[in-house]
């Protein structure tokens, strides 16, 4: 082929007014599928409101249609009702403390398919109800005794509270007992960690595992794995493989290759440990240059002691004015670890405002620079929170077992899972006769004892 084919190839486009260019056919791909995702999102909600609000209008329904359409039929039960009512009011306030409780919490993501249970549990309510009101419309809406209606609408109250204990166990306590061992592995760094879980679906583990992810996991650096790898590739450059040894002049770059390929583990070593001393030395300048600036602060707020009230500096304007002096050597650290983006001007000066209002020690300063800290530690424009994407084999609602794995990826590395059960521990008592522990001890006389 033509190295200059880039140049020479024609590319026919249609002219018509009717035709479209492949960008704008991307956008309204892009705009279909963001219509249907929210489409998605929203639909389970509105559904639920529909049925918590049919769920909770009924037995209001129920007392109230008689006592409209036919008052004068009605036969009055006094007392008794009266204390009906009070005990739907309280059951009814009851029902809608749990419901608020229970299903009125904000979402905390959005996942790609709908929950199992809530979805069952949606159509168990509204089969209960449709089945009372079907009830309700043959046998109970035409009897003018109303302590039977009013009895009839105290039942349904009770099967409602019933079915939200049930919402309880099944997505509350179901889960809570440890069922199986996940194993979590950073595709990029190897980052590993191991948490337990209980009978979940795989969508609700993979949202469980990301909480986890955000919470345990240090941050992912690409920089550092960059810089990391460019060390590696450069010694290993020079591993070439010859097919031809027929003259002298390739038999001398084969043995040159080997000797370099001798020396390379060498070269890689040294080239490692002068990275990690310069980073000691970084950060024991770092460390000097914030202690000295504690002290300076430690000094100017003896000075504020004496010094009159127009002349005191707040906590602020003093982490402005030390800022300056450990500015290089925070500066110069964070380059050289590939930090540098992970933390910002303003967010360092904020660091060191709540560290002095705090009377905080410079090692508590430092902490937060001189190791990787979480995710949640930074910006969340860092979590890519809204990024992940899961991949599974089997069907994402099915629950986990024993061997499933799937992949959550997401914009420059992924996270690899295995499930594995915890497991069956046989816990057997074995009984010490007390009486085993007694001994004798004969005393004779020609003993010292």
């Amino acid at each position: 082929l033509d190295d200059n084919w880039g140049e020479t190839t024609t590319a026919v486009t249609g002219t018509s007014e009717l035709s479209i260019s492949q960008e704008e056919v991307v956008g309204l791909g892009k705009g279909i599928q963001d219509r249907t995702q929210d489409f998605r999102r929203y639909l389970p909600l509105a559904v639920g409101v529909f049925v918590g609000l049919l769920m909770v209008a009924t037995p209001l329904v129920f007392l109230l249609l008689p006592a409209v359409m036919w008052p004068d039929r009605l036969q009055a039960c006094g007392a008794a009702c009266e204390g009906l009512f009070l005990s739907i009011a309280f059951k009814l306030l009851i029902l809608l403390l749990a419901i608020w409780a229970l299903f009125l919490r904000p979402g905390r993501a959005s996942l790609p398919r709908v929950c199992v249970y809530r979805a069952f549990l949606t159509t168990l309510t509204l089969l209960l109800t449709m089945s009372y009101w079907l009830f309700y419309g043959v046998r109970i809406l035409d009897d003018e005794d109303y302590h039977g209606i009013v009895q009839f609408a105290v039942s349904l109250v009770d099967s409602q509270l019933f079915v939200h204990y049930l919402a309880v166990v099944l997505l509350e306590l179901r889960h809570l007992q440890p069922c199986y061992s996940v194993c979590v592995i950073r595709s990029t760094d190897g980052e590993t960690r191991h948490y337990n879980i209980g009978q979940l679906s795989i969508q609700r583990a993979a949202l469980s595992i990301l909480e986890y992810y955000y919470r345990d996991f240090p941050l992912h650096n690409p920089a550092l794995l960059s810089a990391s790898k460019h060390r590696a590739a450069k010694h290993l450059a020079g591993l070439k493989v010859y097919n031809s040894l027929n003259n002298s002049s390739s038999r001398a770059m084969v043995a040159a290759a080997n000797k370099r390929k001798d020396s390379a583990h060498n070269e890689l070593y040294y080239e490692e440990a002068d990275y990690e001393r310069r980073v000691r030395k970084r950060r024991a300048r770092l460390v000097v240059a914030v202690e000295e600036a504690f002290t300076h602060v430690r000094r100017m707020k003896k000075e504020d002691e004496r010094a009159t009230p127009s002349d005191i500096m707040d906590v602020r304007e003093a982490a402005l004015a030390v800022f300056p002096s450990m500015a290089r050597a925070l500066q110069k650290y964070l380059r050289t670890t590939r930090r540098q983006h992970c933390h910002s001007m303003e967010s360092i000066q904020k660091h060191l405002a709540f560290c002095l209002v705090n009377n905080m020690s410079p090692k508590a300063f430092l902490e937060a620079y001189l190791s990787p800290g979480p995710t949640l530690q930074y910006g969340s424009e860092r979590w890519m929170a809204d990024q992940w994407t899961l991949v599974s084999e089997a069907s994402v609602t099915s629950g986990i077992k024993q061997g499933t794995e799937f992949l959550l990826r997401c914009l420059d590395f992924s996270l690899a899972v295995t499930v594995k059960g915890i497991p069956y521990i046989r816990l057997t008592e074995e009984y010490i006769d007390p009486k085993s522990h007694k001994f004798i001890l004969l005393l004779q006389s020609e003993t010292s004892v």
